[in-house]
């Protein structure tokens, strides 16, 4: 049952039997359809929810009669805005799509309302076709228009732009069926790191610390966290120094695979230090980057392969003193 708002912004939901046991963000979904499951993820993770006055984890589960307090304008959707200040490096362009260059530290699309220096706001600024309005947009969700994929804020490299809604629908559905291939390349520790291999441990939110994913080793994680399957593959290119260049792919790529991956494996990015990876104040990044995406192309998309080389700062750890 759904109560009058409490507070400006707020809403307070009774959980009725039909939710007893399920998750919270799911409840949150289910109690107010309007939120998609991205916003209400991002309502608990910010802090504003209580459930019996109470703040928990998003995976937590609710009980019947439970008392759900939820701030619905700290997570309002609000629509990105054209930057023409932000430079924009374009990789390929044609009528149905691009693939552009993002720099490391700039987010893929706007995290928080008002923010405007990421890189879906420099793409409005030059592809006024991307523009979203309340009622229509190209993509996932109207901040992120256009956006095939999306790449950490310090992770660099090649990012996949329909112009299009059916190129979006084209692009969306070869990626889905891990049609397109993304190549990523990384730095990490060299020692006892193999010359190739897979990762094939399963990923879920990590219990303790939400900006994290977890990499479920053992099986009892795989039981008690219901994790996603992820499979990344790597390389070894090049070993140097105390380090090792790898190209890794990963098809679909979950949140934060491959750094989660080569964290499990005892082997995190140099620079990670969310992961465990050591730190290095001259990088000023994880070494991530989106180093290749090709197509055989198909709806109307023509055959692409794009190669974005290593950055510099990446390169160096590399280079022999």
């Amino acid at each position: 049952m759904t109560t009058p708002e409490v507070a400006s912004g707020w809403r307070e939901l009774s959980v009725p039997e039909s939710l007893d046991g399920a998750r919270l963000d799911r409840a949150i979904v289910a109690l107010l359809p309007e939120l998609s499951r991205a916003r209400a993820r991002r309502a608990v993770d910010i802090g504003a929810v209580r459930v019996n006055g109470r703040r928990l984890a998003k995976g937590a589960s609710v009980a019947r009669g439970d008392v759900l307090r939820i701030d619905v304008s700290k997570v309002a959707e609000t629509l990105p805005e054209p930057n023409p200040e932000l430079p924009l490096r374009v990789l390929l362009e044609t009528p149905a799509m691009l693939v552009v260059d993002k720099p490391a530290g700039q987010p893929t699309h706007p995290l928080r309302p008002g923010e405007n220096d990421t890189l879906v706001n420099a793409l409005l600024a030059r592809y006024p076709e991307l523009i979203p309005t309340e009622e229509a947009f190209i993509g996932h969700s109207a901040r992120e228009p256009g956006v095939i994929h999306r790449l950490d804020t310090e992770t660099s490299g090649a990012v996949i732009v329909a112009r299009t809604a059916a190129a979006f629908e084209a692009l969306r559905g070869a990626l889905r069926d891990s049609q397109i291939d993304k190549r990523y390349l990384l730095v990490c520790a060299e020692e006892g790191l193999p010359d190739e291999g897979s990762i094939e441990f399963p990923l879920a939110n990590h219990p303790k610390d939400q900006r994290r994913v977890y990499a479920c080793v053992h099986p009892r994680d795989v039981m008690r966290y219901e994790p996603r399957p992820a499979v990344t593959q790597y390389k070894v290119l090049k070993r140097a120094r105390s380090w090792a260049l790898v190209e890794a792919s990963a098809g679909k790529a979950l949140r934060h695979q491959i750094r989660a991956h080569f964290a499990a494996i005892e082997h995190p990015l140099a620079g990670d230090e969310l992961y465990g990876g050591p730190v290095i104040r001259a990088l000023g990044r994880h070494a991530l980057h989106a180093s290749h995406v090709s197509w055989s192309g198909g709806g109307g998309i023509e055959p692409f392969s794009v190669d974005v080389p290593l950055p510099k700062e990446m390169a160096s750890l590399l280079e022999e003193s």
